[in-house]
């Protein structure tokens, strides 16, 4: 498909959305009745879900996680989820999906079940929240909007999706191999892509498997958790048989929130990011929990009338074999307008810096610096369709192929 495909998905949401607005009553109709109570209303289960039709336009090799062997992809996308309240004490969720992957790619259509957990309030005031099970994680402040009908854009922000030169499947034999995964050095021939086996800060949600504290004390809130998997890890490994316990990670996020405009947060997290296969080619001596990705985040939220503003930064370090320390810092500003009842508008600025790791005797920079403008807007038709468009500019510090832009399209049908 081409950009016109993507126009012509576009025209062909609008014109679903405006048949199927006379449907908004049927469709409310449909969410009563997909909600059951028993027990004098002490027993409450919802199941509800969206379906997504996203279509991506790039320039150059496809930005992000995106798996495509041209230059667009479709992406359909029907996701569940189930909400049970059992009495004052118990809360259940669970998400599962049918799409071709958790990241967009040209895969057959599968089923995954992302989230299930349930969790225990001893006490009706919140002040303490036990959570066990696969959810996302407790760092930041855009995991909580993070789903197609809350997030103003089609695409995560920059740390949840940029790839470094960091692989989770063996250490860098040199300083010059690390600068060649992360395209920055002499790009070496291999019969894979070097995307394909390198991390990001985080990995969007993170929705691995463990157990969460949290609560909220007057104006602060706390959570922590500890889970199978790092911020870094892949969709794969989040379950909870794929890499035991033997090297769990530890967040934490604290909130303050002065009023009720605004939200602050500081974010901590430390975990090994090495897969098990790798531990065959670390020095001696050593095991993969020496080799950690320990990230800092603050985050900030705002909103005021018609204005909603959000940002965070992020700090990480991973500890790589025979190398040392690879800094990286990335952050990102975002605001969301509503123009009307209907239409919002959105801008998003995005910016990743890498740090210099130990070449012998000099320094060299061990990823490619980059930036990257994502707007668009927001057409809400009603409480249960809406029809969200993205253009993106990247620029990357690379010798070529140093710009890409993307062109996206996704209409939701919530139910």
């Amino acid at each position: 498909m081409t950009t016109t495909t993507l126009l012509r998905l576009s025209a062909a949401a609008l014109l679903m959305a405006a048949s199927l607005r006379a449907q908004d009553e049927f469709l409310d109709q449909v969410d009563d009745a997909l909600t059951f109570s028993a027990d004098q209303n002490q027993i409450r289960t919802r199941i509800s879900g969206t379906l997504d039709l996203e279509n991506y336009t790039f320039q150059q090799t496809p930005p992000g996680f995106i798996v495509s062997s041209g230059t667009d992809l479709f992406q359909p996308r029907l996701s569940l989820f189930l909400d049970s309240q059992l009495g004052p004490y118990v809360y259940v969720f669970a998400q599962s999906r049918v799409d071709r992957g958790f990241d967009p790619s040209n895969q057959d259509i599968r089923i995954r079940l992302d989230e299930y957990a349930v969790r225990i309030t001893p006490w009706l005031d919140g002040i303490f929240n036990l959570q066990l099970g696969k959810f996302a994680s407790v760092v930041g402040n855009w995991n909580p909007r993070h789903l197609s009908w809350d997030n103003p854009f089609i695409t995560a922000p920059l740390p949840y999706e940029y790839l470094s030169g960091v692989w989770d499947v063996a250490r860098p034999p040199s300083a010059n191999v690390l600068a060649a995964w992360a395209r920055v050095g002499a790009r070496p021939s291999t019969v894979f892509p070097i995307e394909s086996r390198s991390l990001p800060i985080l990995w969007g949600p993170s929705y691995a498997t463990g157990a969460s504290v949290s609560g909220a004390i007057g104006r602060f809130d706390y959570a922590a958790e500890v889970k199978n998997a790092d911020l870094a890890s892949r969709p794969q490994q989040w379950d909870p048989g794929r890499l035991g316990w033997a090297y769990p990670t530890e967040s934490a996020r604290f909130g303050y929130r002065p009023d009720d405009k605004w939200n602050f947060g500081v974010s901590a997290s430390t975990g090994s990011f090495l897969l098990p296969n790798a531990r065959f080619n670390i020095p001696a001596g050593y095991g993969l929990g020496n080799y950690r990705e320990t990230v800092l985040g603050q985050d900030i939220g705002y909103s005021w009338r018609n204005w909603q503003f959000w940002s965070e930064v992020y700090a990480a370090r991973f500890a790589i074999p025979k190398i040392g320390n690879a800094d990286t810092l990335a952050y990102y500003l975002e605001t969301r307008w509503k123009l009307t009842e209907r239409v919002f508008a959105s801008v998003r600025w995005n910016q990743e810096r890498f740090g210099t790791i130990h070449n012998g005797a000099t320094k060299t920079r061990w990823g490619s610096d980059a930036w990257r403008i994502d707007a668009g807007p927001t057409f809400r038709f009603n409480a249960h369709m809406q029809l969200k468009l993205q253009y993106s500019y990247l620029r990357q510090d690379l010798s070529i192929d140093s710009t890409n832009q993307l062109l996206a399209a996704q209409f939701t049908l919530r139910f």
